[in-house]
């Protein structure tokens, strides 16, 4: 039996909850209804290739909870796409949703193939007649379930895919809302692509802005000088090591399936990214020393370390070698339950993913809610703050005669874009969960962050069901 069958991301997320649900009050029947999946539909459609062979493929979309509607999750191509697995990111959903307060209950979906061995034509093909699939049973609508890009996914296949519910719903008025991540010339939201990366920044700035939890790490807060290790140079672990470096973090190395990069004196991110865009990987990088066996760069001594590749990375066998003192997940379930419990007896802290990697949906969040309103934010607005600005800075020149150079009434006076809006939203959501958060670990006196955030999800996913009167 393989490693991939033996572990069950789904049982993983159940034994989380088990322990948040010990420091907690809860009805055991409502606790059994939370856990498990509402519904689950798994499919297996052909498609003709260009040689006119034909190949059957398998499809899943799971939909976790519906405590809250719309469903909401992505949908990832990759040949590890499983049941359990789907099951366990769709449940990871759910209570990342209700960790960040954001109205929807998790799902999650995935065909099982490997998206490099497949042609343009050949994926579109996929994604289309997968997303008729859904169409057909109801699984997806801006009401019922809307997907987003994951692992293997991206802006291109949500285009064809909010193309082939426009196609079978042209009575829809709020059809661009069944999925979101999608280009901006299809309705998506400026802002969406560095999302996910973005929040990893914001919550991994929030832990070590905390001087109590710092001291207990022998870490200094703030992020100046704190050397980073980062797993996966995808979308995520590049924006995420872009914004740390930025703010002053040194990022020492750079792990990927194909080999890692390793230097002390510090990566610049951009540089690796463009090298690896053009030749596939980091071999024969300029700087730096090449890790074949880029795994092992988990286990290397730094300050904060951020697998931001796929789950179950950090196990049994390499926890008690991790090095780092924070553990910022920024992938979907990285480290195991088994490995977590070592992590935490090593006194490392780890901040879990279903906060830190929020960003994604807190930012597809306001996506859907711009495509059910039609209108881009800011636009209505914008010009007026403008004005009001303007007239302030006139009224403050007249007053002290001083006048202000074009450059400052140029950064003084400009409105909000949709971008800042996002962002800004983006950056208030991290804030607060991260804090509430953090507060339930102090009140019920726990180390794990994981829990605290389970606790906090459970409480208000209870919430929802009591309010239904289904639970007492």
């Amino acid at each position: 039996m393989s490693k991939k069958t033996e572990y069950s991301l789904f049982q993983d997320v159940c034994g989380f909850v088990d322990e948040a649900a010990r420091h907690m009050d809860i009805h055991p029947g409502l606790l059994e209804q939370i856990k498990e999946c509402n519904s689950i539909y798994k499919f297996n459609f052909p498609i003709r290739n260009d040689d006119g062979t034909y190949e059957t493929l398998t499809g899943y979309r799971i939909q976790h909870s519906h405590h809250k509607l719309p469903c909401k999750g992505g949908i990832r191509y990759s040949d590890q796409v499983d049941e359990e697995e789907v099951k366990g990111l769709a449940s990871l959903m759910t209570y990342k949703c209700a960790l960040v307060n954001v109205p929807f209950g998790g799902a999650k979906g995935g065909v099982s193939i490997d998206p490099k061995k497949y042609t343009v034509n050949q994926l579109e093909k996929i994604t289309r007649r997968y997303t008729s699939e859904l169409i057909k049973k109801k699984f997806i609508g801006p009401a019922i379930d809307v997907p987003a890009p994951d692992y293997g996914t991206g802006a291109r296949e949500m285009a064809w895919i909010v193309d082939t519910y426009e196609a079978f719903n042209p009575e829809v008025i709020n059809a661009k809302g069944c999925v979101t991540g999608k280009p901006l010339s299809q309705h998506g939201i400026d802002g969406r692509t560095e999302a996910t990366g973005q929040g990893v920044f914001f919550g991994i700035r929030e832990a070590v802005s905390v001087e109590e939890d710092m001291t207990a790490l022998g870490l200094s807060t703030g992020l100046r000088g704190k050397t980073v290790i980062v797993q996966g140079l995808g979308n995520v672990g590049f924006y995420s090591a872009k914004y740390l470096s930025e703010a002053g973090a040194k990022v020492i190395g750079i792990a990927e399936w194909n080999g890692g990069i390793f230097d002390e004196k510090g990566i610049n991110v951009e540089a690796l990214k463009k090298y690896q865009n053009q030749t596939g990987g980091f071999k024969g990088y300029a700087s730096g020393e090449f890790i074949e066996k880029s795994k092992e760069l988990l286990t290397y001594p730094c300050d904060i370390l951020i697998p931001a590749a796929l789950e179950n990375q950090i196990t049994k066998e390499n926890a008690a070698k991790i090095q780092a003192k924070i553990i910022g997940e920024a992938a979907n379930g990285p480290v195991t339950q088994e490995a977590e419990r070592i992590l935490n007896e090593n006194g490392k802290m780890i901040i879990p993913d279903m906060y830190l990697n929020a960003g994604g949906v807190t930012v597809s969040y306001f996506e859907w809610l711009k495509n059910l309103s039609r209108v881009s934010f800011g636009k209505l607005e914008k010009r007026y703050d403008q004005e009001k600005y303007r007239k302030l800075l006139g009224t403050i020149e007249n007053a002290t005669g001083e006048e202000f150079t074009d450059e400052e009434k140029a950064q003084l006076i400009q409105g909000a874009s949709e971008r800042d809006l996002v962002l800004s939203g983006l950056e208030e959501t991290m804030v607060n969960a991260y804090h509430a958060m953090n507060k339930v670990r102090q009140e019920k006196n726990i180390k794990s962050l994981r829990t605290a955030g389970f606790i906090l999800a459970l409480e208000r996913i209870s919430v929802s069901y009591m309010d239904l009167g289904i639970f007492p």
